[in-house]
């Protein structure tokens, strides 16, 4: 059954999905079309979904790679960082973002965040940053902007440098233009729970010439020619394998899907952000519950619509997921909290109050392209029915 599709009389309502990517006949052609040109793996298409993406990010460059996880060890890599130097990241975000420091052997440090974002501040940086910080990692967490200028303001004055974790972040905005815009690495994730998806993969931004060369090079095994200049050369190519590489490239089959997603994502986020609009307004005056909402900096993508539930909401979170559940409706926690995890037993961090808060009492209702009024109706229903309202 269809999303929307009403049930036969008597039958149970279908199960509301969490997320459903919006695909359809013509990504579905497109798919078809790359593998029938007998080119899948990494080639023309990949280039042209670099550039489309680069420029509707406002970056010179980018990388496209099997996904964000990938990206952001490539983007750590690009900094050189290893051993003895500690990044600084929010532990309020999937787990992902601290392992990919620890992938280059560096130490990830838990910062707390601001209650309203879910965002690192100039001001939880500060608070656990060291002689030995020699990275930032923010994450434009859920969708919503963090504020960047301020952390690259911070950042600069710090002299470390700042990497968004930007797998939520695209069609959202800061200051009126994309987030990513003059960052100086950015990774991107196109996971089926993000806004626009390849299915699996992910993607670099970044203004550097240099450090895109690199990083080309080091999703393809280190080789300073590439599998699609070799092929299209009219000579025998011997490549050279400069470095030591990873394979963490993209294929066309991929990214015949991404250009078309891409230019979906103007309605996309027009929409999302007005099923926003409606559950803001449907949830309105519920006694202890706060939903997410634009910071003052920026717009976000409503990637994932999240609320907080304060102790004047009768139920706790796991409770009220158990009711969502019950009536049919696939709702998630909010966002794990990474140092409480069994990875990072022992690990070592600062109080983080605000995190460990966001993480209990915080959960995401279902939000997607094609979810009608009466499915979100139904959601808010239940909602407000354990409230008592």
């Amino acid at each position: 059954m269809s999303a929307g599709t009403a049930p036969a009389p008597g039958a149970a309502p279908a199960r509301i999905p969490v997320m459903i990517p919006w695909l359809g006949e013509e990504e579905a052609q497109a798919a078809a079309e790359a593998v029938l040109s007998g080119w899948v793996a990494q080639g023309p298409r990949v280039a042209a979904f670099e550039r489309a993406f680069a420029e509707r990010v406002g970056a010179e460059h980018g990388i496209a790679v099997s996904s964000c996880t990938t990206a952001l060890h490539l983007a750590l890599i690009a900094l050189e960082l290893g051993p003895g130097d500690e990044v600084i990241v929010p532990s309020l975000s999937f787990i992902a973002t601290a392992n990919a420091v620890r992938y280059v052997g560096a130490h990830p440090v838990f910062a707390d965040v601001e209650e309203a974002t879910g965002n690192l501040t100039p001001e939880t940086v500060d608070a656990v940053r060291t002689p030995r910080t020699k990275a930032v990692l923010a994450v434009h967490q859920g969708g919503v902007p963090a504020d960047v200028h301020a952390l690259r303001a911070a950042c600069a004055d710090w002299g470390v440098p700042l990497v968004e974790d930007a797998a939520c972040g695209i069609g959202a905005t800061v200051g009126g233009k994309s987030v990513g815009h003059g960052a100086l690495l950015a990774a991107w994730s196109f996971h089926p729970r993000k806004v626009i998806t390849t299915g699996e993969g992910g993607m670099v931004t970044t203004d550097d010439a240099e450090w895109a060369e690199r990083l080309r090079r080091l999703r393809e095994h280190g080789m300073n020619v590439s599998a699609a200049q070799r092929h299209a050369s009219s000579k025998p190519v011997a490549e050279a394998y400069l470095e030591v590489g990873y394979n963490y490239r993209m294929t066309d089959i991929q990214a015949a899907v991404g250009l078309v997603q891409l230019g979906k994502l103007d309605e996309i986020v027009s929409r999302r952000r007005e099923l926003a609009a409606r559950y803001a307004q449907l949830l309105a005056g519920i006694p202890g519950l706060r939903p997410v909402r634009d910071p003052g900096h920026g717009e976000g993508n409503f990637q994932s619509y999240w609320v907080l539930l304060t102790e004047e909401f009768p139920v706790g979170r796991d409770e009220l997921l158990a009711v969502l559940a019950g009536a049919g409706i696939s709702a998630r926690r909010g966002i794990m909290a990474s140092h409480l995890e069994p990875a990072y037993a022992g690990h070592g961090a600062a109080a983080l109050p605000v995190t460990e808060r966001l993480s209990r009492d915080s959960l995401i209702l279902p939000l997607f392209h094609t979810m009608t009024r009466d499915q979100q109706d139904r959601v808010v229903a239940v909602v407000r029915g354990r409230a008592g309202g």
